[in-house]
């Protein structure tokens, strides 16, 4: 069964993006907690481009790693995909829903020519 929820809901000038896992475009999970957090920035990236929003438009992210081991990979690959801007983040440790995810991100983005 196909998953209920919207990649994305705007309330007011903000933009509330659902979890991203770190699929590629032919639906497969790349190896490596750094490919698998690049990639579910990509695609949090698309979600926010589709809206006329980009990466600096990310105020907050909450981030799941399975695995405690994998966050100086996971903070390196967030680092050099975010550069200078450092969006507020909360990170925890749990289990997700898909095998083979290493990480999920979900954001808050915000039109901040509205706030």
């Amino acid at each position: 069964m196909k998953p209920h929820f919207s990649p994305a809901v705007a309330a007011g000038p903000l933009l509330f993006l659902s979890g991203a896992l770190g699929f590629d475009k032919d639906g497969s999970l790349p190896d490596g907690i750094e490919a698998q957090t690049g990639r579910c920035l990509d695609n949090l990236a698309a979600v926010l481009a589709a809206r006329g929003l980009g990466p600096g438009d990310i105020v907050k992210t909450t981030v799941w790693l399975t695995d405690k081991a994998d966050y100086p990979g996971f903070n390196r690959a967030y680092a050099a995909w975010f550069g200078a801007w450092a969006p507020a983040r909360s990170t925890t440790i749990a289990g997700l829903a898909i095998d083979g995810a290493l990480v999920e991100i979900e954001a808050v983005a915000c039109r901040r020519g509205e706030a």
